[in-house]
């Protein structure tokens, strides 16, 4: 995925930028020790150690056996910035209920920075894909290859959309992942008009789902949810009819909820 950081920007710090690099490779190299650091960021070992020796000061990394990993600390601030969500507070017990009356892995998402944050999941009774449906929320996306992203992109105004298509691209996940502007806009407008998305097979072979979008009362869009399942199980007319259904009338409840807390200005653009 290409660096999210802006461009354009007012000056930063590139040793808060440097730290933010360790962080992240700490992540991508499931934790790591100093030498395996600094080969993989293209630092000296001293500058790489004095970064490790900071952040483990302030908490933010521990050191197990020479291997040095993220600490709980960031679980305890990701809550924090999760529970501030009106949309995951309100989303979240209509997410269960959907898994639940579905049997199927229900999920509820929003947009920032031009990608897709997931920021909660659920596992119905028959659902599938538990490990990589995990590991998908820990990690934001794109946005065009998923139902509850593309829910997303129709919604978004068409610059908005332009601008995440302008600096991210649309790599390819499967064959059947949409990779061209005009293809995308004639599955936006698609989108709109029936009021669902679908992600058929084109994040993952063998998996279809079904999204609709969060909006407010002027049709900003919020977020979106969605149910994935297996395409044989999906494809089936009447069980997709019903899915469409409980997916669509799940985001109404959740709008009307969301509105009746919250005000427009509670829910600012984030870039």
């Amino acid at each position: 995925m290409p660096d999210e950081r802006p461009t354009g920007s007012p000056r930063t710090l590139k040793t808060v930028s440097r730290a933010f690099d360790v962080v992240r490779a700490l992540e991508e190299l499931d934790g790591a020790g100093v030498t395996e650091l600094a080969e993989h960021l293209d630092l000296s070992k001293s500058v790489v150690y004095s970064y490790l020796s900071t952040l483990r000061a302030e908490k933010y990394v521990v050191k197990e056996d020479g291997t040095y990993r993220l600490s709980l600390q960031f679980l305890l601030v990701g809550e924090y910035v999760r529970n501030q969500s009106t949309l995951y507070r309100i989303g979240k017990p209509e997410i269960e209920k959907l898994a639940e009356r579905t049997g199927e892995f229900a999920h509820l998402a929003t947009e920032q920075h031009g990608l897709g944050v997931n920021l909660y999941k659920v596992s119905g009774d028959k659902a599938v894909g538990s490990e990589y449906q995990v590991n998908k929320l820990q990690r934001a996306d794109y946005l065009h290859f998923s139902a509850t992203g593309k829910s997303i992109l129709a919604h978004l105004p068409r610059e908005r959309v332009d601008w995440i298509v302008d600096r991210y691209g649309l790599p390819g996940k499967t064959d059947a992942t949409i990779t061209d502007r005009e293809s995308l806009a004639e599955e936006l407008e698609l989108i709109r008009d029936r009021g669902y998305s679908l992600n058929d097979e084109e994040e993952i072979k063998g998996l279809q789902a079904v999204g609709a979008p969060v909006r407010n009362r002027h049709g900003r869009v919020l977020g979106s949810i969605s149910v994935s399942g297996p395409v044989r199980r999906m494809r089936e007319p009447e069980y997709h009819e019903t899915l469409v259904e409980s997916v669509v009338n799940t985001a109404n409840v959740i709008e009307v909820n969301v509105n009746m807390e919250e005000s427009d200005d509670e829910f600012p653009t984030f870039s």
